[in-house]
């Protein structure tokens, strides 16, 4: 209701402002939610913005644009305030519209089809299949899988993809250490390759090779052969159990795929080759050096990157190039990668390689979503080390700790280009100091009022709202009617965090009420508006925990 409300009320403004000629001078008409309720439901610096142009004083401007407002059965009264704000105090009625309006929608309440089916693929996770996903792979997982949720709430089709760096000198790393494993030797020999991976991981799975066992990945039965000397087995068997280990992991963690690409894929069908091949074709490449380089200062770059190598093989961007050709290819019409914070000197030249190839790729695709590391933390102390993992803390580490929803609630809940320190106490903790209990408690807390109760909640339909008429009930509507705006702002900025932020503060207002006022009185219309108040914040709780893959328990 408040994007509805807001596009009305910049409705009134722009007639307002056309009515003293000032219509042309307009280039956007902000709103904005005054952060004290007593300034109004939405404020506007229009009056400030057409000072200029109109060389008058504001408070003047403000003054008449208010006497040229229409009239509105959703305004109650209009009043300057300071240099020349004009602040919008809403009716009851338009306050309370948010109630009807959520028990319309339901669980498309805060959807939206700006979208319009139009593609967009989010690549994360894309974790090299060396090793269990560490907790940096996992806020890539959670913030990944968020922004999956927040565009297809925004009306686009999303396609979810995983893609895997099979191919290069960390497979290579991965077979020695196995095939050591296979042969006896430890991380504690002096025999244990000097790149080689000491994690307890690389002994599993160099004893179910041995072992002959069998594992899946992506629907392809890999089985081990026995023999340490075959190294191309050993690679074979070692990508596809940890690849289906970290697909457990995922699934441990509610996330699920569309897509999985490999790199090993792009060179064995060519598409690295024809890539490179296009690139000279477009003229923007040349040799130095025995090396064949692109000339991405073309593009943007502080300075040209080397292709191919003076001893052969192609630098890691070049298959980055050719995989996203391939995106472009498949119709994407926006690409994002989450990624971590390391990637971030691949942009430019990723970006560069696509446009050199003159195929229409627009400036700035792909669009990229980098996260910081995280900082695992118990009784005060960082945690540094897995047993499993030799050197990391696993994403496997946490859920185990914690569960699925704190881990995913922590993980997705601060702005993904921050710091975070993830505090294992604090989300173990059931208190209000933890933000996923607080929230879900809000859930189970108006799931036990409904239920003492024991009403229909269709029948909350013809409940009288106007008796909504306490100011906790009004902060509470408003903050309702901020979640569509909420949902495709967090979409437009690439935030879930921002949802997470909404919900706490959503749970917040849920308490302050509860605890200010019962909900079960004598008054059966009363009780009945209040029941249809809280019913819809339940949804609103649902809604948004959706978005964050966190579920809503009607018991805590």
């Amino acid at each position: 209701m408040s994007l509805a409300l807001k596009a009305h009320l910049t409705e009134l403004l722009q007639v307002a402002a056309n009515s003293l000629d000032a219509g042309a001078a307009i280039s956007a008409i902000q709103l904005e939610r005054p952060k004290n309720t007593q300034h109004g439901d939405f404020s506007t610096n229009l009056a400030m913005t057409l000072a200029k142009p109109l060389r008058q004083n504001p408070r003047a401007i403000a003054e008449s644009l208010i006497k040229a407002l229409p009239a509105s059965e959703y305004v109650e009264k209009v009043e300057i305030a300071g240099a020349g704000f004009i602040n919008f105090y809403l009716s009851p009625s338009a306050k309370q519209a948010v109630v009807r309006e959520i028990q319309r929608q339901g669980e498309k309440y805060g959807t939206n089809d700006s979208g319009q089916s139009r593609k967009v693929q989010v690549e994360f996770v894309s974790a090299n299949p060396t090793g269990p996903l560490h907790v940096g792979h996992g806020r890539g997982a959670a913030v990944g899988d968020c922004l999956a949720r927040l565009l297809a709430a925004n009306g686009w089709a999303v396609t979810r993809e995983f893609y895997y760096n099979d191919a290069g000198a960390q497979i290579d790393n991965l077979t020695v250490s196995v095939q050591a494993r296979c042969k006896g030797i430890t991380p504690g020999d002096a025999a244990w390759p000097e790149n080689g991976y000491r994690g307890d991981y690389i002994a599993d799975v160099a004893a179910a090779y041995m072992a002959r066992e069998t594992v899946i990945a992506d629907d392809q039965a890999v089985t081990g052969k026995g023999d340490a000397e075959d190294a191309e087995a050993i690679r074979q068997f070692a990508v596809a159990y940890l690849r289906h280990e970290q697909d457990l992991d995922l699934k441990a963690f509610k996330i699920n795929f569309d897509v999985f690409s490999l790199e090993s894929a792009l060179y064995r069908e060519g598409k690295v080759e024809s890539t490179v091949e296009s690139l000279i074709r477009s003229g923007h490449t040349y040799e130095q050096d025995e090396a064949l380089w692109l000339r991405t200062t073309d593009f943007g770059d502080d300075k040209d990157r080397v292709m191919r190598k003076r001893e052969g093989g192609y630098t890691y961007f070049v298959p980055d190039v050719a995989y996203h050709l391939d995106k472009w290819q498949r119709g994407f019409e926006r690409v994002i990668n989450e990624q971590g914070a390391d990637h971030h000197s691949t942009i430019t030249r990723v970006r560069a390689g696509l446009q050199a190839l003159n195929v229409g790729i627009p400036q700035g695709w792909p669009e990229y979503v980098l996260h910081q590391m995280v900082t695992v933390l118990r009784g005060g102390e960082e945690v540094k080390i897995s047993k499993r993992a030799g050197s990391y803390v696993t994403l496997r580490d946490l859920i185990e700790e914690v569960g699925c929803d704190a881990t995913r609630y922590f993980l997705a809940a601060r702005r993904a280009d921050s710091q975070l320190v993830f505090d294992i106490d604090l989300a173990r903790a059931q208190s209000n100091d933890n933000p996923v209990y607080y929230i879900q408690y809000a859930h189970a807390r108006i799931c036990s009022v409904l239920s003492e109760w024991g009403g229909d909640v269709a029948s909350l339909a013809q409940a009288d709202l106007s008796l909504l008429e306490t100011e906790h009930e009004a902060i509470l509507m408003q903050r309702l009617g901020e979640f569509p705006e909420l949902v495709a702002n967090a979409a437009q900025e690439l935030a879930p965090h921002m949802v997470a932020t909404y919900l706490k503060d959503l749970a917040g207002d849920l308490h302050s009420y509860y605890n200010a006022h019962k909900f079960l009185v004598e008054d059966a219309d009363v009780t009945t508006a209040r029941m249809a108040l809280i019913s819809v914040t339940r949804q609103v709780l649902r809604n948004g925990l959706e978005l964050l893959g966190v579920s809503a328990p009607e018991k805590m």
